[in-house]
């Protein structure tokens, strides 16, 4: 659906002494709050707190007693801090090779993919979320990227493993992987997206933070071989072929019908991940990789690819991953995730704890090729300026956006709305509802909106 960008009058930008000034805290979600140190630290409030109770309840509790508690509790938090040397600083630290595979401090372990309770009846076709609003710049860690599986994460040996590519070929083909680690490769960033990411909001506001609306989305470097130079290799029929069949090796036996057009311009049979090898839950040791398209269509653990001159029409493809209209039909094949954007902080879950300067961040990325522009609106839509965007700024990729926001405590709706270099706009809610109804549940591309309270707590709300 195409929709014009609106002619709403545009905020003035902020001024670089309103953007240095005072600048506001941000609590995170409650299911990142809850670090080891912070949870220590409640420990020793909670002791603390229970002895004032306790002397209060004896009618003993004094105005130095408390302070007493106070005291040790500034002291025990503030020991390693300037000017003190913190303890750490006065000790021989682990030695090399403690971890020989590197790990995220312990302090971050609260970052991590969550799954969403009650989604799904069985962990072995279910998703896990990339938390979203814990991240940097444009790259998912290889680590974080979300799950998605229908029968479970195969253990696939690489010395086993072979790719088939058969079908309206001259040379069938059966390559190992060391016959495709040895054929030029390339290296390129592009992001995946669920084609059911938001679609638990295709109704009504369900899940409360952005890792959970938005979190079926990952951006990595992705290595691998071209399929038009191995469609080449096994002399495909140029004259008959129309698609290709790719099949996964897991226990779903997952298979996807792909266009010619795609397969020769920029899809990659991908072994590479973030600069190593594939992870297992993201394909290892073979996946392919349809930049643009929904992520179903980058089928994991491939272990064939077959040239046809019609779809197949299989199951993934005639049950689910199609979008069900307001007249009662359903559209079959949907090829690209149109552009989309959301704000990532602030977001809901999270707190604003102070008056003052905040800089509003988020994602934003397009099927159809680059992100052109990004708006962002703290109004739910009557007004909108322009966000910076920040390089690189890649085709088919994630793109960060940032702009300068100055909260003086009054209630906010937040929103962004992109568009991509072929012009097309992310759509209103009512706007894609209007085309598409409400009882959808794949390709939700609609604007994405935060509430900001008096309070500073931020939820998720529907504006139409």
């Amino acid at each position: 659906m195409r929709v014009k960008a609106g002619t709403e009058a545009r905020e003035g930008e902020l001024t670089q002494s309103s953007a240095t000034g005072p600048r506001g805290r941000i609590q995170s979600a409650a299911e990142q709050v809850l670090t080891p140190v912070e949870l220590s630290r409640r420990k020793f409030f909670g002791k603390a707190l229970v002895a004032i109770g306790a002397a209060a309840a004896a009618g003993t509790a004094t105005v130095s007693a408390a302070e007493t508690a106070k005291q040790a509790v500034r002291e025990a938090l503030d020991k390693n801090l300037p000017p003190a040397v913190p303890e750490w600083n006065r000790i021989l630290g682990a030695p090399i090779l403690t971890q020989p595979y590197g790990l995220p401090s312990a302090y971050e372990k609260n970052i991590r993919r969550r799954e969403s309770p009650g989604l799904t009846r069985t962990p072995h076709a279910s998703v896990s979320f990339t938390p979203l609003q814990n991240l940097f710049g444009i790259i998912t860690p290889s680590g974080l990227h979300f799950e998605r599986h229908h029968a479970g994460m195969p253990g696939v040996d690489p010395h086993q493993h072979r790719l088939m590519i058969h079908g309206l070929v001259e040379r069938p083909l059966l390559l190992s992987m060391e016959d495709l680690l040895r054929l030029p490769s390339v290296s390129r960033i592009h992001f995946i997206e669920c084609g059911a990411n938001t679609g638990m909001e295709w109704a009504n506001v369900a899940v409360p933070t952005v890792q959970y609306t938005h979190g079926m989305l990952a951006c990595s470097e992705w290595t691998g071989v071209p399929l038009a130079v191995l469609l080449e290799e096994a002399g495909y029929d140029a004259r008959k072929a129309r698609f290709i069949l790719a099949e996964g090796s897991d226990g779903a036996g997952l298979t996807r019908t792909i266009p010619i057009e795609l397969a020769l311009d920029d899809v990659l049979v991908a072994y590479g991940q973030n600069g190593e090898m594939l992870r297992p839950e993201n394909g290892y040791p073979l996946r392919l990789l349809v930049p643009g398209v929904q992520g179903v269509s980058s089928v994991k653990w491939l272990r064939r690819l077959e040239v046809g001159d019609q779809p197949w029409n299989t199951r993934e493809e005639s049950l689910h991953y199609v979008d069900l209209l307001p007249d009662g039909l359903h559209r079959q094949y949907t090829w690209i995730q149109e552009a989309k954007s959301v704000i990532t902080s602030p977001s809901g879950g999270q707190v604003l704890l102070d008056k003052g300067y905040y800089e509003i961040t988020g994602l934003a990325w397009s099927g159809r090729g680059r992100v052109k522009r990004v708006d962002v609106s703290t109004d739910g839509g009557r007004n909108w300026r322009t966000a910076r965007l920040q390089e690189p700024v890649l085709p088919k990729a994630l793109t960060r956006f940032r702009i300068d926001w100055r909260w003086e405590g009054s209630p906010a709706l937040l929103q962004s709305r992109v568009m991509d270099e072929t012009g097309y706009v992310q759509p209103k809610l009512a706007q894609l509802r209007a085309v598409r109804g409400g009882k959808s549940i794949y390709h939700n591309n609609g604007i994405q909106t935060w509430r900001v309270a008096e309070s500073g707590d931020v939820s998720n709300v529907q504006v139409d």
